[in-house]
């Protein structure tokens, strides 16, 4: 079997329901495209149809990925847990030793990562880096743009 993905209970609940959309919505929608472009005549030669044929691949190709995803997932509910040291689900608010900026991320599965919104996938370099370590620690993490160093200045299990 595939490797667990850790995800939390918001993120699989997200994936479930995305998982109904497509199959009971989107898959119909679909459906009905296909009908309607081969009502225009000459399949061979209809854009509409090669279109929605190409629609429907890529919507199945989502079905299969949710679908395995949600085999494969290890739900963690991280609330309530001993704030002492960062793990899976933690909300953790640090500061950039070089230019006092407060960041403030959480970490959750690859599935469920937005950074724009705070949310940072458990396999990120930050995340790893952050693992196991507690209020006051300095982490250096290396990063694209080179080493960034932070203080951990809280930890939140929400």
């Amino acid at each position: 079997m595939s490797e667990r993905a850790p995800m939390t209970p918001g993120g699989y609940e997200k994936l479930q329901t995305e998982l109904h959309q497509l199959k009971t919505v989107e898959r119909r929608r679909n459906s009905r495209e296909i009908e309607v472009a081969r009502a225009h005549g000459d399949i061979s030669e209809n854009a509409e149809v090669h279109a929605a044929k190409e629609h429907q691949a890529h919507l199945e190709a989502r079905i299969a990925q949710v679908e395995d995803l949600l085999a494969r997932a290890q739900v963690i509910d991280a609330a309530g847990q001993n704030s002492n040291q960062v793990r899976f689900g933690a909300t953790v608010l640090l500061c950039d030793t070089e230019t006092s900026e407060e960041v403030t991320y959480t970490i959750v599965g690859e599935e469920e990562s937005d950074v724009n919104r705070g949310l940072i996938s458990v396999t990120s370099p930050v995340a790893r880096a952050l693992m196991g370590r507690s209020v006051d620690d300095a982490v250096a993490v290396v990063v694209p743009k080179g080493t960034r160093e932070f203080e951990i200045l809280e930890i939140r299990f929400v």
